[in-house]
């Protein structure tokens, strides 16, 4: 081999091998982060979710990437988001914001691994085939919000008991419009209570719900669970003040804004758990192998600031069973 010919080509090796061992090094996972709402709006639950992959050992930007996609109270966009984070080739799907981001998850994937977190019995929703034993390739956080508007109804009716008609409201875009329906229809029912159903499924919608409120004279109002209703949550509060209607909410986060009560479970406890889950699938754990999990623990939080703006006086039985007290 001539001088000249052996000089280019180890110059040629030693321009390509720097390259080869770059693309021999392992790539990072990638977290799909499926939502149906704002990423401002959840921004503490994405928050105690980041935190518990920290603790696992990830951390976002250094040994492990999330991907986001953000419907923005669009239902119909989540079904595109989540091919597209299949496409991307993720390593596991995080689904927050209600039953839809799940159910879009598990119809664009088989084979990816995906933790929800939603407030739906997951069997009933045909996620899982048992809480026990999930199978496939799905597990998740349940924190039965969607299951408790009768009990927000109850608080409501310890507040205002003399009211003569309820209303509720249900967006009915989400997947468990007609289950939240039942329930509050049910609970009515039980204890001889008249309810009037409003929707809304856009900010305008919520406008017009809460006008055609006072021409109806109507002074209760019982929010459903919903993630787009959770994103509109000041929206509320700020619209309930002005017309001056008791209304009760599945987050604290609305009664710490200035709402009057709300009974429910912890959303950002829910997170904080699924991001858990989504750290145990990164370390090799199965989905089909991981229990769903039930946030078993409720809260009933009051602002009484609220309540004697209101005219409200709050009985102590509800202030003795409030696990927060606002003043």
């Amino acid at each position: 081999m001539r001088r000249r010919e052996f000089i280019t080509l180890v110059g040629g090796s030693a321009a390509i091998w720097p390259i080869a061992v770059r693309a021999q090094r392992p790539s990072l996972p990638v977290i799909g982060f499926l939502h149906s709402a704002t990423a401002s709006a959840y921004a503490p639950m994405t928050a105690a979710f980041r935190k518990s992959l920290n603790e696992a050992g990830y951390v976002e930007g250094q040994n492990v990437l999330i991907e986001y996609r953000w419907a923005e109270g669009q239902f119909d966009r989540l079904p595109a988001l989540a091919t597209d984070l299949v496409r991307q080739q993720v390593s596991v799907i995080f689904a927050g914001g209600g039953l839809d981001p799940s159910l879009a998850a598990k119809a664009a994937t088989s084979k990816i691994p995906i933790v929800f977190a939603n407030g739906t019995d997951p069997v009933e929703a045909g996620l899982v085939g048992s809480l026990d034993h999930p199978g496939a390739n799905i597990t998740g956080i349940t924190f039965l919000l969607n299951t408790l508007g009768p009990k927000e109804f109850e608080v409501l009716h310890e507040l205002v008991p003399k009211a003569p008609l309820v209303a509720a409201l249900i967006n009915p875009k989400s997947s468990t419009a007609a289950w939240q329906l039942k329930d509050l229809q049910d609970t009515a029912r039980a204890v001889d209570q008249k309810i009037l159903v409003f929707q809304a499924g856009t900010e305008r919608e919520i406008d017009t719900v809460f006008t055609s409120l006072v021409e109806h004279h109507l002074d209760r109002l019982v929010i459903g669970a919903d993630a787009f209703f959770f994103s509109r949550r000041d929206q509320f509060v700020d619209l309930a003040t002005r017309r001056s209607i008791p209304t009760v909410y599945p987050w604290r986060e609305a009664v710490v804004a200035g709402g009057l009560a709300s009974y429910g479970a912890s959303v950002t406890d829910a997170y904080r758990l699924a991001g858990i889950y989504v750290g145990r699938i990164l370390k090799g754990e199965k989905a089909a192998n991981l229990p769903v999990q039930q946030a078993t623990k409720t809260e009933l939080a009051i602002n009484l600031k609220t309540a004697k703006v209101l005219g409200i006086s709050v009985p102590n039985t509800l202030i003795g069973r409030a696990d927060e007290l606002i003043e």
